[in-house]
């Protein structure tokens, strides 16, 4: 592939809508979200809200054999990725690059055991909150896709020239860390330490910035995190909680963490990905998680009594 022309996005909720807009409003000959029957209706009939505009977009469901896509985005919750994955199936050729941004540590893993991990490099949003409110997400502008490889071995570097280039183009805010490995555990830890008690907690970002008990709270969640992290090959874990500490320092006040929004819309929460991860590879490497066995039971206490059915 000598350039990305050709993009599929999959999942348009807080993080895809960002995205999906973004790149529609460069080209979007060349932009197919990939969605199933039941959300073409609901898209159809309800279009999403994006910053006080309609998104109007192009949708294309997966028995679709007409389209191949340079690079696909996959957005969905961490409940969707096995749908999605099984989905992109017809749209996916040699060298398509398969770009997930989702939370957490594993969403790569999965997506390569299909397709292989060649063309899935290592990524994730991080950023300002999307406030999202039914159809209604509302962003204002601050964040950035953090991508790059594993290593040589695992991922083609070439693929990063490419989506450099792309992201460019478009005037998408990117970048790309020396370690992306210890990158992507430093942004899955501080989502563990934060967006889980906020869930339980009901705080803003704002709330929990002041609040010096959640400060040694998450600080704790935190270095629980940093020993599975070690075990699991991470490098140079040292300053990763001083670093932590100041990127959510950064967050937006009267934000809220995308599980205290799934907390209060009835919505299924990302727990498993964060609470559960932690957990079974606590389990892989004989390490004690007692916090997050915690917080995993009271989310799901919690979810029990939220979820809308």
């Amino acid at each position: 592939m000598k350039e990305i022309k050709t993009v599929l996005i999959c999942g348009i909720g807080a993080v895809g809508s960002i995205y999906a807009n973004k790149i529609n409003q460069y080209d979007s000959n060349n932009l197919k979200i990939l969605v199933d029957e039941n959300r073409l209706k609901q898209y159809t009939q309800t279009p999403k809200i994006f910053n006080g505009k309609e998104l109007i977009l192009d949708y294309i469901l997966p028995d679709n054999t007409n389209y191949k896509a340079d690079l696909i985005i996959i957005a969905t919750k961490y409940d969707g990725l096995n749908d999605a994955i099984k989905n992109i199936k017809n749209f996916v050729k040699e060298d398509t690059i398969i770009l997930s941004l989702l939370n957490g540590v594993t969403s790569e893993e999965l997506i390569a055991e299909v397709y292989g991990s060649k063309h899935v490099p290592l990524a994730y949003f991080i950023g300002h909150s999307a406030m999202r409110n039914k159809n209604i997400i509302t962003h204002d502008g601050i964040g950035d896709i953090v991508f790059g490889i594993k290593d040589e071995k695992t991922n083609d570097i070439n693929d990063i020239k490419l989506l450099k280039d792309y992201f460019d183009k478009i005037g998408i805010s990117y970048k790309t860390p020396r370690n992306m490995y210890r990158s992507l555990w430093l942004k899955f830890m501080l989502n563990i330490a934060t967006n889980q008690p906020s869930a339980i907690l009901n705080m803003t970002f704002g709330q929990m910035q002041k609040n010096k008990n959640f400060q040694n709270f998450y600080i704790k969640i935190m270095e629980e995190v940093l020993q599975i992290a070690g075990a699991e090959g991470v490098q140079d874990t040292e300053t990763m909680i001083p670093e932590a500490i100041e990127a959510f320092n950064k967050m937006m006040s009267n934000g809220k963490t995308s599980m205290l929004q799934d907390i209060e819309a009835g919505r299924k929460t990302e727990v498993e990905m964060f609470a559960g991860t932690i957990i079974k590879l606590g389990e892989k490497h004989n390490l004690p998680t007692p916090y997050n066995h915690i917080l995993k039971d009271m989310i799901e206490i919690i979810e029990e009594n939220s979820l809308k059915i």
